[in-house]
């Protein structure tokens, strides 16, 4: 097999500048290259210097190259033993136009919907998501949850988490509500769950007033607050104020990352920058969780490619009187 470049003693730094070079070639979509066999040691740390048979080899483990091809937006191939101690590695550009980011429809029930590309992406098959989302339910004690509201449910797969973790835990006896405005996704959710504790609705968010929902033990948003056509402080002050029971608890999920080619890279797309800046991330949480705590809820966040806000009241624990 031809082999583009031997990193087997080459520093990380002299690797990340030669590949976005490579990279940077229009008629260039992959590169193979040989390295140190991760499985050659246990216990050693990227940079680690290995002689073998007087040769100098840098170890870096399967995580490192990974990170790599998630840095240069790549998809990384199955290795391949080389010589006994070393293995062949390749990375392929991830195609940017197979994203629903790069939807220039204006019909977002067509970019959400079930025909879309966003309906090929299932969040909950992902460990960066799911372990976090995970410990978020747990967090608000979703066994003791009842009524429960997902805003921007798409086709219920938050729900299949806690019907999962919940099994044969009072999961039939808990009431859901699920919003979108894609009508195809929300068929959808009906035909999964189609139980009579499950109502779903094809609705704007920003008109919740108009639907007859009360109060709710627990409200869920992942991804959905920060969208385009929805004000962010308003709707969410509003949610916390005229939805939320005063014992009740949020979770919310704000996205960070990119799907791109079947892939999840972390770090979302900021407007007037080539790369992920996080400042209007970090304002948008930070602005929820001070607003949150004034309201008297305990406030935690957890996650990286979806960083989690996890709020529980704790007026209930103080014995206020609300």
């Amino acid at each position: 097999m031809f082999i583009d470049f031997d990193f087997t003693n080459s520093s990380m730094f002299d690797i990340l500048k030669l590949l976005k070079v490579e990279f940077s070639s229009k008629d260039k979509d992959f590169v193979t290259f040989e390295v140190l066999n991760p499985d050659y040691k246990n216990h050693a740390y990227a940079g680690e210097k290995i002689k073998i048979d007087s040769e100098q080899y840098i170890y870096r483990g399967y995580k490192s190259w990974c990170d790599l091809a998630e840095i240069l937006k790549c998809k990384i191939s199955t290795p391949i033993i080389n010589r006994p101690h070393t293995i062949i590695l390749k990375l392929t550009l991830l195609k940017q136009s197979t994203s629903f980011h790069k939807s220039t429809t204006k019909d977002l029930n067509g970019k959400y919907g079930v025909d879309s590309l966003f309906a090929s992406i299932n969040k909950n098959e992902e460990p960066a998501f799911l372990e976090h989302y995970l410990r978020a339910l747990k967090n608000v004690n979703i066994f003791e949850k009842i009524r429960i509201l997902n805003l921007g449910i798409n086709s219920g797969d938050e729900f299949e988490v806690i019907g999962q973790l919940c099994d044969g835990d009072n999961f039939d006896k808990k009431e859901f509500i699920g919003i979108d405005f894609s009508s195809s996704a929300i068929n959808k959710a009906k035909e999964r769950f189609n139980n009579s504790n499950f109502q779903f609705f094809t609705h704007d968010i920003n008109k919740l007033s108009e639907l007859d929902l009360g109060l709710f033990d627990l409200i869920i948003t992942i991804g959905t607050l920060q969208s385009s056509g929805l004000e962010f402080k308003p709707l969410f002050t509003s949610l916390v104020q005229h939805y939320l029971k005063k014992d009740g608890a949020i979770i919310m999920g704000f996205p960070n990352c990119r799907w791109i080619d079947g892939e999840m890279i972390y770090g979302s797309s900021a407007k007037n920058y080539n790369f992920s800046e996080h400042t209007l991330l970090y304002k948008d949480i930070y602005f929820c969780k001070k607003y949150l705590q004034q309201k008297k809820f305990r406030v935690s966040i957890t996650g990286k490619n979806y960083p989690f806000l996890t709020a529980t009241s704790i007026r209930k624990e103080n014995n206020e009187n609300v």
